[in-house]
């Protein structure tokens, strides 16, 4: 990690709203995105990674036992897509807070993942210390677009 970037999250004030961590659910099929976020989320002070899923499916099961705070939810996954994910967990718990995770802007994913009951979306491009502001933002129940979208629906590339 870049020490200016490691700054800028530090410097966040934490935003639990409750005084306890933030727990936080991470599910993406690629290991090394998983693993990525997990030492980024571990490192804050106010954030707590509760589990890790790679599969949609699993990601429901583990929201259902550890009932995160927020889960970042990559919306290609097998077994079971993100979108559908989302929608599992949003009909039985419909204050759950969930950032879809994506690779393009302008996914047609990205407004299936809204319409199911996504908070937001994150670009697997985005700086580290925006996923750590994203996650304290979702949690106190504001919405979370990239920086660069002026809309969720962005412009499409799929």
């Amino acid at each position: 990690m870049f020490a200016e970037e490691k700054k800028r999250m530090d410097g966040d004030e934490p935003s639990s709203t409750s005084g306890r961590q933030i727990r936080v659910l991470v599910a993406d099929d690629h290991p090394v995105v998983r693993t990525g976020l997990a030492a980024v989320l571990v490192q804050q002070a106010d954030l707590e990674l509760v589990a890790e899923a790679e599969n949609g499916a699993r990601a429901v099961a583990l929201y259902r036992e550890h009932q995160p705070d927020v889960c970042l939810m990559d919306l290609r996954m097998p077994v079971m897509d993100g979108v559908e994910a989302i929608c599992a967990i949003t009909t039985e718990f419909p204050e759950a807070r969930i950032l879809a995770l994506t690779t393009y802007e302008g996914d047609a994913d990205i407004r299936r993942a809204l319409e199911a009951g996504a908070q937001g979306y994150l670009l697997k491009d985005m700086l580290l210390s925006d996923v750590v502001q994203a996650v304290r933002a979702v949690r106190r129940g504001l919405p979370s677009f990239p920086s660069a979208a002026s809309s969720p629906s962005g412009s499409s590339r799929s």
